[in-house]
């Protein structure tokens, strides 16, 4: 037990330096001088941040932190090197946010973690679709800030890149596959439902969080190619359980109308 409340407080102390994290990074993108705000900009910079980045578990951000400790392999990472891993994990959650404006856009949703999805705010409407390019160029932006010049920064763009393309090519074939008013059940195989989850969810929810890990480590994926076929099989499972969840699930408890 003693060992369990341990852990628990090491989980604690670990999401509260992460919180804080997010809050420099986001002060940062507020000052960035590449382009000149107004005051009205910055204001709505800042409430889109905290309205689509937060609100969610960050389970896939903290689980870069977490990673990575694991494989310091018993050795407490350094507070620089807590610092750069909270930062990796929140360029997950920056891409989380990206995705989910844009994919509730697509499916008409009405709800997303318990509020109104953010292009259903009557301030909103389809600048929400600006909002979610934005969120995906500040990743690059924080990237070059904190990484640039790192052995492993190459790396780390073409993996964030190669997952980008993976969730977005997954979205095309969920789109295509379940459209609104040209539902085609013959097309929607149990193969075609695999793939789609494999791109659409697992590859950024399971893969990249270790995969940002094991790169800040100093390792190479290529060697860890096992890895990734483990996480991503652990994303489809974890994908296929939430669309359970999504269809029978009580709005209520899952925060959103499905």
């Amino acid at each position: 037990m003693a060992a369990a409340a341990q852990g628990e407080a090491s989980t604690g102390t670990t999401a509260a330096t992460f919180r804080r994290v997010y809050e420099t990074l986001k002060a940062e993108l507020l000052r960035d001088d590449s382009f000149d705000f107004n005051d009205d900009a910055l204001r709505w910079i800042d409430a889109m941040l905290d309205y689509n980045v937060l609100g969610g578990k960050l389970n896939r951000g903290l689980a870069v932190v977490e990673s990575y400790k694991l494989l310091k392999a018993g050795s407490e990472p350094s507070e620089e090197e807590e610092f750069l891993a909270c930062i990796l994990g929140w360029g997950i959650e920056w891409l989380q946010a990206y995705f989910l404006i844009l994919d509730d856009i697509m499916d008409n949703s009405q709800t997303r973690r318990g509020k109104p999805c953010w292009y259903r705010l009557p301030k909103v409407g389809l600048i929400a679709i600006n909002d979610g390019l934005v969120l995906r160029s500040q990743i690059s932006r924080i990237f070059k800030r904190y990484f640039h010049g790192k052995p492993y920064y190459v790396d780390l763009l073409d993996l964030f890149n190669e997952v980008d393309f993976k969730t977005t090519s997954g979205e095309l074939l969920d789109q295509i596959t379940t459209s609104e008013g040209q539902k085609d059940l013959s097309k929607y195989t149990v193969d075609v439902y695999r793939r789609i989850v494999e791109y659409k969810t697992a590859y950024y929810s399971f893969y990249l969080p270790v995969g940002c890990a094991l790169l800040l480590s100093g390792g190479s994926l290529d060697d860890y190619v096992q890895v990734k076929h483990i996480l991503v099989e652990m994303g489809i499972y974890f994908q296929i359980q939430d669309d359970y969840l999504d269809c029978f699930g009580d709005p209520e408890v899952m925060g959103k109308v499905s």
